[in-house]
């Protein structure tokens, strides 16, 4: 027996989403009242530098409660993309010519914006990991 079937963790209706070398896995679930929840898992295989392969994997939970407003969030940012970007996607792997945003030679870098100039998505300023000080955190 899968210790996932033994603490009822196993679940309840599934389905599987290959797209190129990330597949994503939709699970329903049941919670321990015997409601339902839905996990979104991404995993993305990848090589390490000594050739064996291994599996990234991040996972979502998402709740009733929370449906409604997850999926207006998602129908407005993907709205939002393909209104600018259009379905045509854009990348190297589609276009081999193709300069991406970090692809240039130092004479045609675009100017990247300082630490005071560069915002993160809530408003706030993008820090580095480097940036901190350990004696700050209590």
């Amino acid at each position: 027996m899968d210790k996932n079937d033994k603490f009822g963790l196993a679940p309840v209706y599934e389905k599987a989403m290959k797209a190129g070398r990330r597949t994503y896995f939709f699970d329903v679930r049941e919670t321990r009242s015997g409601d339902y929840y839905l996990t979104i898992t991404e995993s993305k295989k990848t090589t390490n530098d000594d050739g064996s392969v291994r599996y990234e994997k991040h996972k979502i939970y998402l709740y009733k409660e929370d449906f409604t407003n997850f999926r207006e969030h998602f129908d407005e940012m993907t709205g939002y993309i393909l209104e600018k970007k259009g379905k045509e996607v854009i990348s190297e792997k589609h276009d081999p010519g193709f300069k991406g945003r970090w692809d240039f030679d130092d004479n045609d870098a675009p100017s990247t914006p300082s630490d005071k100039d560069r915002k993160n998505s809530r408003g706030g300023v993008d820090n580095k990991i480097s940036d901190i000080e350990f004696e700050d955190i209590d």
